[in-house]
């Protein structure tokens, strides 16, 4: 099958999303499927175009207010690249407009990932601007797509609860499990990890305030742990991180250290104890997945759409508050290393039996087959 899918960015500023299409796409390539990519340019897509080979990538310039992501381009090239399937990946920016002109003028069907936008904190974070942006297109788009993809069950409710009778497939993500040479805690720092965007939505202020109130008890064992926030800032959030730490004096027990790829992301999840998202909104946390795979325990929200992790012991739950994310911390120093190499091996356990690319290939594969009428609904298609 000839698939196209479209992203707004191919590169690494794409983050979790970005890892998502590209890994799907090489998985789908791999199985015998025709793959072309479609993407806006950014300052880290020509460092990156390698990671896409042998895929058959197509990137367009912006013009006007980039965060709509205006590409004149990018229609043409969809209609000469004639997929059978077109597969969006987000929502809010011109390609959701392209694929619905797209769809028009071939009559060929669409699949839309909405990467958790459509959950309640994500609607509410720029409420009128995306309203304006539903009434306009995004509301056409999501309602002419053949279907609707949900990385989760909790994605696929909030699909439903933003009004919306399109089919859904809940097909959760992958991730590629590293070699662990040595016992997953052996030699690992006392350290926390939060690696990811910088972004208000991930709760990152309140995690400070935790950590500031932890460390201020008397004889607590905060004080021999340290938290390193890795990730690259959007919205210039991370001066606002910053200030804070300068502000409550937490420099010694905090470091940034900027974004992480590669052999370097790979470096910190490696060094780190543990693992923290405090996240208010999230479709299915590939940072998460990344750290069970390496073997870290986990200390997440609710949000983070990833209750097996609490099933089966491999996460602590906590909630987005200041005094919620300090019980957590309390809970996770109070572990043992054997304890907590305990938790991140369920977490480990748990990748290898759930979230396989192979796995997710496959399904997917079987819903752009039910879309272009080939064989009878799948059982991960809801309608």
């Amino acid at each position: 099958m000839n698939v196209g899918m479209v992203a707004a960015s191919v590169s690494r500023t794409g983050g979790g999303i970005y890892e998502v299409v590209r890994r799907s796409a090489l998985e789908l390539h791999r199985r015998g499927n025709c793959v072309s990519v479609f993407g806006l340019t950014d300052e880290c897509f020509e460092e990156d175009r390698e990671t896409w080979s042998p895929l058959n990538i197509n990137v367009f310039r912006h013009r006007g207010y980039k965060p709509f992501g205006y590409a004149p381009d990018l229609l043409p090239a969809l209609r000469t690249a004639a997929p059978d399937i077109l597969h969006n990946h987000g929502l809010w920016m011109y390609p959701s407009v392209a694929s619905v002109k797209w769809a028009k003028l071939t009559k060929k069907p669409y699949i839309v990932s909405t990467h958790g936008m459509l959950d309640s904190w994500a609607i509410g974070h720029s409420y009128w601007k995306k309203r304006i942006a539903g009434v306009m297109y995004e509301h056409r788009h999501l309602e002419n797509a053949a279907c609707l993809h949900a990385l989760c069950a909790p994605e696929a409710d909030a699909i439903r609860r933003y009004g919306l009778a399109t089919p859904v497939c809940v097909i959760p993500c992958g991730v590629d499990l590293p070699l662990l040479s040595v016992s997953p805690s052996a030699q690992r720092e006392r350290v926390l990890l939060f690696l990811g965007r910088l972004h208000p939505k991930k709760g990152l202020i309140n995690l400070l305030a935790a950590w500031r109130e932890l460390r201020q008890e008397a004889r607590s064992t905060a004080a021999e742990w340290a938290l390193w926030i890795a990730g690259w800032d959007q919205g210039n959030h991370e001066a606002d991180l910053r200030r804070y730490c300068v502000d409550q004096r937490l420099q010694a027990s905090v470091r940034f250290l900027g974004p992480k790829f590669g052999h370097e992301k790979e470096s910190v999840l490696r060094s780190a104890a543990a693992f923290v998202l405090p996240s208010y909104s999230e479709g299915l946390p590939v940072s998460v997945l990344e750290a069970w795979s390496y073997g870290l325990p986990v200390m997440m929200t609710k949000a983070c759409n990833l209750p097996q992790g609490f099933e089966a012991g491999a996460a602590l739950c906590i909630d987005t508050t200041a005094s919620g994310i300090m019980q957590g911390l309390r809970s996770l120093m109070a572990m043992s290393s054997g304890e907590r190499s305990i938790m991140g091996s369920r977490g480990r356990r748990l990748v290898e039996d759930e979230f396989s690319w192979a796995s997710h290939a496959e399904r997917m594969s079987s819903v752009y087959s039910w879309m272009s009428g080939e064989r009878d609904k799948p059982e991960c298609v809801l309608l």
